[in-house]
This record gives C-alpha cells, structure tokens and sequence, in this order.
C-alpha cells in the first residue's frame, strides 16, 4: 500500500511588485477569481482547482522554468488563445503561439505567455488524434 498519493495542486505563491494589480491581471486574463480581500501585501485568485497567491516582493521569474495550466481539448486551447490575444497578453511565438508541448509531442499541445511580472506561463491540451 502507497503511503499517500498527491492530488490537485493546492496553492501556490509568486513574489510579485504589486500584489493587487496582480491578481487583477490573473482575474482578467485567466478568469480566476479574487480568492481573499487583497490588501498592499498580498493577495489571491483562484477556481476549484487551485489557488494562487501573490506576495509584495522581488519577482524572480527566472527560478521557475514556468507553470502550466491544462484544459479540455485543443478547441479549448483555442478560445484561450483567442481571449489572451484580446487581452493583448504577451505570448510567445506570435503567429504560431498554439504548438506541440515538446518535439514529437503532438498529441500535446500547448501555448506559453508571461505575466506582467515575467512568470512564464503554459496552457496545455491533450489531442485526441
């Protein structure tokens, strides 16, 4: 018998310059929701599958190689891609942004983009083919 078995991420947390504005941007971009009254310090958002907190601090995106988000179905992908670009959200490979997550990865697709504060960030699919 496996001792325990880890499930859906709980929380996390980001050093970020303006926790507020933040988490405004994730509400905005990513549809998640104010989790708790932010306050200069800190501040949340989240859904039923996880929640994310911001902390006033230095942003240090390059210590996270980036977090990824999975979705339905690539027509799911594509809707995000479609509100991220509304959004003028930052993404990578403008003009190709929907790709394979890794060389001979087809049936994973996936898209990447940053955050204000320069996290990088991945939505993910899985493609029935």
């Amino acid at each position: 018998m496996e001792p325990f078995t880890v499930g859906p991420v709980g929380h996390f947390s980001l050093a970020v310059r303006d926790p507020r504005a933040h988490a405004a941007w994730f509400t905005r971009c990513l549809r998640l929701e104010p989790f708790m009254d932010p306050d200069d310090e800190s501040a949340s958002v989240g859904n039923d599958s996880v929640t994310i907190w911001f902390h006033r601090g230095e942003p240090s995106p390059e210590t996270v190689g980036h977090i990824s988000f999975q979705l339905g179905d690539r027509a799911e992908l594509e809707r995000a891609l479609a509100h991220l670009e509304r959004e003028g959200v930052a993404l990578e490979d403008p003009g190709h942004e929907i790709g394979p997550m890794a060389p001979g990865q087809d049936d994973y697709l996936g898209l990447w983009f940053h955050d204000p504060d320069g996290y990088r960030w991945e939505l993910s699919a899985h493609v029935v083919k």
